[in-house]
């Protein structure tokens, strides 16, 4: 009987395949995986291919990496949305170092802490749109941004009852208010969310305005305009606090319908 011992069939073949990679490997840069510093072999596939950059072995890309590489960058905390929030917190402490400086009452520093208060009203109208239309939200701007919000409101308020530009039961109200319906979103948000409405966005611009212009010093006919627009504010702060309330129960009772008929299916 003829033919090749098995073990020298074997040492052959192993010579063979040793010969077959080290050509692999030194055509592509000496790394077995493929790659070296010149790259990937042109042409090459299979699954000892290299993998391309956010693809599947062989340089086919995988279905919807640039889009979820791009969420990656999207959901980072350091966006612009949360820049401007961050200022906004920023701007809190110099509003109110400004406002209280010389006793309060100098025209000058008032002006001075009105641009401050201004800056920060206008960041609040942007970085909320920024987030919603470039998809930049993130678990940092929920928290911070209502917080920037109630803050810059707050110390202004605050800052103005306590200098007796304006009474202490118009800023018991608007910042109760504040206050009380974030609390109560919190409250119901297990059966939903309770969404700003037109009348709450209006309130939010007038007392923006009439909160401006009690920090500015002024006189006349414009003090007396400025009396009425807070007025006005007042009067929507309380009528969309209510409304929020009616929501929120309507919310909660449509919840727990919701839930019963669940239970009642499942038990069926």
């Amino acid at each position: 009987m003829t033919g090749v011992p098995a073990s020298a069939a074997d040492g052959s073949a192993q010579a063979n395949g040793a010969a077959s990679f080290g050509a692999v490997a030194s055509s592509s840069g000496g790394s077995p995986g493929g790659t070296g510093s010149q790259g990937p072999v042109p042409g090459r596939s299979g699954p000892g291919a290299p993998a391309a950059p956010g693809g599947e072995p062989g340089g086919k890309p995988v279905r919807g990496g640039k889009i979820a590489a791009a969420a990656v960058n999207q959901a980072s905390v350091w966006n612009i949305a949360n820049l401007l929030t961050m200022l906004r917190l920023l701007l809190v402490p110099a509003f109110v170092a400004l406002m209280l400086t010389d006793g309060g009452y100098d025209p000058a520093w008032r002006s001075l802490a009105w641009a401050a208060f201004a800056i920060a009203m206008i960041t609040d109208l942007f970085d909320g749109h920024l987030a919603r239309t470039y998809n930049l939200v993130t678990d940092f701007g929920k928290i911070a941004d209502p917080i920037a919000d109630k803050a810059i409101m707050g110390a202004a308020l605050i800052c103005l009852s306590a200098l007796g530009d304006l009474p202490w039961w118009v800023t018991a109200v608007i910042l109760g208010r504040e206050l009380g319906i974030t609390l109560l979103r919190f409250l119901v948000i297990r059966y939903g969310v309770i969404p700003a409405s037109r009348g709450g966005k209006l309130k939010t611009l007038t007392q923006g305005v009439a909160v401006g212009m009690y920090v500015l010093a002024l006189t006349g006919w414009l003090a007396t305009l400025r009396f009425w627009v807070m007025a006005a504010a007042v009067v929507l702060t309380v009528v969309t606090g209510l409304d929020y309330v009616r929501q929120a129960i309507v919310l909660r009772r449509r919840g727990i319908a919701e839930r019963k008929a669940v239970l009642e299916e499942t038990e069926a």
